[in-house]
């Protein structure tokens, strides 16, 4: 670690996290999501590089965030002196991709670093996984990066098993989540066995179970179970973590800014993909032919566009037509990462409905409240007084932010997550206040999802630029919005 020279400025968790882990040989980086605990896997490798202890990382993330490490994260933070190449998985098979992909593998790259960046779900395939497995053993001086490892806490899937082969042909080994524990201690096993096949001093998930589980068996007609009924020793697991992991809070950082922003991607589905597509058609035909010609008409075609990209489009004299699409799942592995309580902004009454069914069928009646038109006046100060009860069990605000975003006080959450966003600015600022205002003791993390190339990436980048795009999409500017 002496004399490195970081690119971007660490807070001081940071700096005191990689000072205590860069050279381990295994290790779990429990930051919750906000405190940065990407960069400080970014400085880990490139720290082991310069230290010629690695030459090649394979970083594998879910499907929302594996694209900002290969097209932003890296760039950010690793620092310029540092030679690297980049690759970026995809599922296709063409001839070009392939030859590139081997040629990346196989060639010898002198005083480059090699990168490779995987989703989790490519794990779930055995071209995945044999990719994945082939990049390990020609790079054998390597590391291995598993991001948001909660993804591989089910130790019978398939993807979980892939990656956890891959311990034995690493040299290092980082896991990292905000949550480690989503729904159980027995969560914690397979994250830890991808580290060390005795991290947690089990190499057998039944031994592990017998000792921090209350098991009991139980019968139902023919069948007979073992169900879990309780947990035990978890002082003692605690004690066997932190020998291997440094668990973050935004609560214990007291240098982190007052905001900060999380970007979530979530792929079009094919089906999305084809329907964007043809709206983003008919809408420049309208603008062609004159019929967009007031601002509120141009806007109503983003909104349109963006309707798509939730999963369901409205038409002006029919019913709300639901499309498949990966943002409800995205939303729920967000959750499952962050602690405490949530605020959830949607601009659409179908998806405020649509996310508080999936939230309490996930989580129990109790844990969500709805806050948009349809509330009655009566209980909408009766439900943010039961929020801001921080013992209380309503743990999710979903609301509309043209409704919520005013004049109430929302400080019992410090994560607040966009579902979509409005092209007003001034309600995004409003609904960003919230949370952040007086009665806040702790840095807000602000998470957006997106989904790529399309009409999300213009409005938060428009939002980001502070500009109301009420006042952009008239004129010439109309057809860089739809287009």
């Amino acid at each position: 670690m002496r004399g490195y020279d970081y690119k971007t400025t660490p807070y001081d968790h940071q700096r005191s996290v990689l000072e205590d882990s860069w050279a381990a040989k295994h290790y779990a980086l429990f930051m919750e999501m906000g405190t940065g605990k990407t960069k400080v896997a970014i400085d880990n490798m490139a720290v082991l590089f310069e230290a010629g202890k690695i030459t090649a990382v394979l970083v594998v993330a879910p499907k929302g965030v594996y694209d900002n490490w290969a097209k932003s994260e890296i760039q950010t933070h690793l620092p310029d002196r540092i030679e690297r190449h980049v690759m970026r998985w995809r599922p296709v098979k063409t001839q070009a991709y392939e030859n590139e992909l081997r040629d990346f593998i196989l060639n010898e790259m002198p005083l480059t670093l090699k990168i490779f960046v995987m989703n989790v779900e490519a794990f779930s395939t055995p071209r995945g996984a044999g990719i994945a497995k082939a990049f390990l053993k020609y790079n054998s001086d390597n590391m291995v990066i598993v991001d948001e490892s909660t993804t591989i806490k089910n130790r019978k899937a398939a993807r979980t098993k892939n990656i956890v082969a891959l311990r034995d042909m690493s040299k290092y080994r980082r896991i990292l989540t905000g949550s480690p524990v989503t729904k159980s201690p027995m969560d914690l096993y397979a994250q830890c066995e991808m580290l060390h096949d005795r991290a947690l001093g089990f190499n057998s998930f039944f031994a592990f179970q017998a000792r921090y589980a209350v098991v009991q068996r139980r019968t139902m007609g023919h069948r007979s179970f073992q169900q879990i009924t309780g947990y035990r020793r978890l002082d003692e697991l605690g004690e066997k973590l932190d020998t291997f992991s440094n668990r973050i809070l935004k609560e214990d950082c007291l240098d982190l800014p007052a905001k900060v922003y999380v970007r979530r991607n979530v792929e079009l589905t094919p089906e999305q993909a084809k329907l964007y597509k043809q709206m983003k058609k008919l809408a420049l035909a309208k603008l062609e032919s004159g019929e967009l010609a007031t601002t509120q008409s141009v806007l109503t075609q983003i909104m349109r566009l963006q309707q798509i990209c939730c999963g369901f489009l409205q038409p002006d004299d029919g019913e709300i037509e639901p499309v498949p699409n990966n943002r409800m799942n995205e939303l729920i592995d967000v959750v499952d990462e962050v602690q405490g309580k949530a605020i959830i902004w949607a601009s659409y009454t179908h998806d405020i409905q649509q996310i508080a069914a999936a939230l309490r069928d996930r989580f129990g009646p109790e844990s969500v409240a709805t806050y948009y038109g349809a509330t009655p006046q009566e209980e909408r100060q009766e439900i943010v007084t039961r929020f801001q009860d921080k013992a209380g069990p309503l743990r999710f605000f979903v609301g509309q932010p043209r409704t919520g975003g005013y004049g109430i006080t929302l400080t019992a959450a410090n994560t607040v997550i966009y579902y979509s966003n409005s092209y007003d600015l001034e309600i995004r600022l409003q609904s960003e206040d919230r949370a952040h205002r007086i009665g806040q003791t702790s840095s807000v993390t602000y998470i957006d999802l997106v989904s790529p190339d399309t009409i999300d990436e213009k409005i938060l980048q428009a939002l980001r630029d502070k500009i109301s795009l009420a006042n952009e999409v008239l004129g010439d500017k109309a057809r860089d919005w739809l287009s």
